[in-house]
Order: structure tokens, then C-alpha cells, then sequence
């Protein structure tokens, strides 16, 4: 793989919900650990949860995977976190830090931690929402604080800051990773590595922009304006 790839201390995990792409990246030993979600697994059609999930489990048995609930009330959020929980070792079960009423899961990630399960918290875009859930996690059961950085960018306000103080807030919880997720360009992999975070979240479509590393900025140039040429003779324009 790319050196500069190799030198990041960043793990890379591979999202999305195509099961050859999460097949194929998982053999990569740059890429650490995989997570879905509901919106991902809609997109790619995918109509049997359960199903869908196991059949990624019985390829991927090492790296961490998250799966999500889907719930929005506590008690069946509650069941279906402890159903995944049950597939495999290396599921960590995402957890919302809301549902749609703007409630706090928080009880409920302190109450799957207590038992055990390993968690992702996700959603989470503000430092209040951190320190909310820093006060609940087990510092004996790994989890993952999932910061959408790229959504928290499209407001204009900037996720260093953000990402930051979550790393600040759980630097004593030796086994609570801050995930930079929601990435919008390649830039945001090297953003997230230099302030420290522990993982990122990389789509297919940004995982195929690799090849970009490093390349002259002369070549990318002229290979823009090729394309704009060749696009413009296609396309038959006049004046």
C-alpha cells in the first residue's frame, strides 16, 4: 500500500454496505476494522438485516465491525443491542446518542457497557453530547465515540475543534476510541491523524482516491483540462 498510507498511526475503517467492497477492503491490512449503517444498508438495498449482517460476520471474524439498532424506543433498542451483541466477538453494537425525540441514550449505553458490550456511540456532533457519554462508558470494555465531523463541516463550523476536546475528554479512558466519521475528502484522513484521533471512517470512493497521494499537482492539472476538452469534443459544443 502507499507509504503515506503505511506512516499514519490513524486506524482506517472501511463504511459502507456493499458486501464484495466489505469483503475484498477487509483483507487489507491497512484497513483495521469495517462499519454500516441503517442509511448505507437502505442504499445498497439490502432487505434481511440479520441475514445481511451474519453473512458479513462469517468472512470478517477478526477486525471490529459495527452494526447499528434501528430502534427509537429504549426497550426494543435495548433487545436488538444485545441480538447483536450475540453474533460475534468482534461486533461492536452502534448506538445512537439520540433517538428521533431527542432523547438520551446515554442510560442505555451505561447499561450495555455494565454487562459487557462492546458499543459505538454515533451521531454525536457537539463536546456536550462528549461529555455526556464520557460519564457513562465502562473504562474496562472497549467502545467508540463516533464524531461526524464531515456533517459538523457542512454547518461551516470547523471538527478540529470538536474532535479535539473528545480527545481531551477521554484521554483517561485507555480503551474508548475517538472515531472521525462523516469524512467529505481525503485531507480529512490526514486532519484526523495529526490531532490525534484513533480511527476514521473512509467510504469506498474515498478509499479509490489513494492513488491520488502524493501525485504532481502539474499532472492533476493537465489531467483536468484533458478532461475538460475531451468532454467539451464529445459533447459537440459550437459558438
Amino acid at each position: 500500500m502507499n507509504k503515506i498510507i503505511d506512516n499514519l498511526k490513524i486506524k482506517i475503517f472501511a463504511d459502507g454496505a456493499n458486501k464484495q467492497d466489505m469483503f475484498d477492503l477487509s483483507k487489507y491490512e491497512y484497513i483495521k476494522g469495517l462499519t454500516t449503517n441503517p442509511t448505507l444498508m437502505a442504499k445498497a438495498k439490502i432487505d434481511n438485516y440479520e441475514e445481511f449482517a451474519l453473512s458479513i460476520l462469517k468472512e470478517i471474524k477478526e477486525k471490529p465491525i459495527s452494526f447499528e439498532v434501528f430502534a427509537d424506543d429504549f426497550n426494543e433498542m435495548e433487545r436488538q443491542a444485545r441480538v447483536i451483541n450475540s453474533w460475534q466477538s468482534n461486533v461492536y453494537v452502534k448506538i445512537p446518542i439520540t433517538n428521533t425525540k431527542k432523547e438520551s441514550c446515554s442510560t442505555l449505553v451505561k447499561k450495555l457497557t455494565a454487562d459487557g458490550i462492546k458499543v459505538n456511540v454515533t451521531a454525536i456532533m457537539t463536546v456536550d453530547q462528549v461529555k455526556e457519554v464520557s460519564k457513562v462508558l465502562n473504562p474496562e470494555v472497549p467502545s467508540y465515540v463516533s464524531i461526524f465531523a464531515g456533517r459538523i463541516a457542512d454547518t461551516g463550523k470547523d471538527p478540529l475543534k470538536t474532535v479535539g476536546s473528545a480527545i481531551d475528554i477521554l484521554k483517561d479512558n485507555s480503551v474508548s476510541e475517538i472515531i472521525w466519521a462523516s469524512p467529505r475528502e481525503l485531507l480529512n484522513l490526514f486532519q484526523a491523524n495529526d490531532i490525534g484521533c484513533h480511527a476514521i471512517t473512509i467510504t469506498t470512493d474515498l478509499i479509490n482516491k489513494f492513488r491520488l497521494l502524493d501525485y504532481s499537482l502539474e499532472e492533476y492539472s493537465l489531467d483536468t483540462v484533458k478532461m475538460f476538452y475531451n468532454d467539451a469534443l464529445k459533447s459537440g459544443f459550437k459558438i
